[in-house]
């Protein structure tokens, strides 16, 4: 007899972020992955789905939650980390490198497919470091609670939901 309940990609899913960082390494064009990875929670919050992509698919959650339960100090993520005003400055934080470095790349060598792969490779590699690093330190788990992507989508979902609620008065 079939279950009813969706099963979360969570289980496996770590072997996609695996993948995308030996294919960067391999060749650096395959970094351009990465808009997908920054892209999907995004994509799927605008459709209505919230943090769905945090809960069931995501690749790094995956990652930190299956390898860093064993090495992980287990400690709780300062409170002031988890406010809304610690995770916009960090959002605006990640947005503004990002923006800086992309368009630093792209000003000083053109708009050229392997030097935009470069800069997405290198920044998911950078999150992905830090990430582990605070898991670590802190709950393995711990990069979730203030990811800029999963804020982001939590930000697009309160948003949809007040324009809603805005429209049914």
């Amino acid at each position: 007899m079939k279950s009813n309940k969706t099963k979360s990609h969570m289980e496996w899913s770590y072997i996609i972020i695996i993948t995308f960082f030996v294919l960067g390494i391999i060749d650096i064009r395959f970094g351009i992955l990465g808009m997908v990875c920054m892209g999907m929670p995004l994509y799927l919050a605008i459709k209505g789905r919230g943090k769905v992509h945090c809960a069931k698919y995501c690749p790094r959650g995956s990652f930190l939650g299956k390898f860093l339960s064993k090495i992980s100090l287990g400690h709780t993520l300062p409170k002031w980390l988890r406010t809304n005003r610690a995770k916009n400055i960090l959002l605006i934080i990640m947005l503004t490198v990002f923006s800086s470095v992309l368009s630093y790349a792209i000003i000083n060598h053109g708009f050229h497919f392997v030097v935009i792969a470069k800069v997405f490779y290198r920044f998911m590699l950078m999150s992905f470091i830090v990430g582990i690093v605070i898991g670590v330190f802190f709950k393995p788990r711990s990069w979730c609670q203030i990811c800029p992507m999963g804020h982001g989508s939590a930000l697009i979902k309160k948003s949809q939901d007040k324009k809603s609620n805005n429209i049914s008065q």
